[in-house]
């Protein structure tokens, strides 16, 4: 899944569940799920999300929403893999964001 955010230091949890578009309550789940998620909250108790916490979500997203694993198995396989899943979804998503290039070209043409 390619992301379309803008560079920045910190994300709100809307601008999150619209790049994912998923419910702003599912991201808020999540983050209580997971504690590779760590975000910022202000002085209202808005979370912040740095680019890092994108990345994790990211790859939460991956294994939830895309491949099909539940919360738990989830967990467990970010806890015992980390490394080799970060791997493959670092070259899963570059695979993806050359597609999206090339399908650009070929729309131009």
């Amino acid at each position: 899944m390619h992301l379309e955010l803008p560079e920045k230091r910190y994300y709100s949890i809307g601008e999150l569940a619209t790049a994912f578009n998923v419910n702003a309550s599912l991201i808020r789940f999540w983050d209580k799920e997971f504690d590779v998620l760590k975000p910022k909250k202000n002085a209202k108790g808005n979370r912040m999300f740095t680019p890092e916490d994108v990345k994790n979500l990211q790859l939460i997203y991956h294994l939830v929403k895309e491949r099909g694993f539940t919360l738990d198995g989830a967990r467990v396989h970010l806890k015992e893999g980390q490394k080799k899943t970060l791997d493959k979804f670092e070259i899963i998503s570059k695979l993806e964001a050359i597609k999206s290039n090339l399908i650009n070209i070929k729309n131009e043409l």
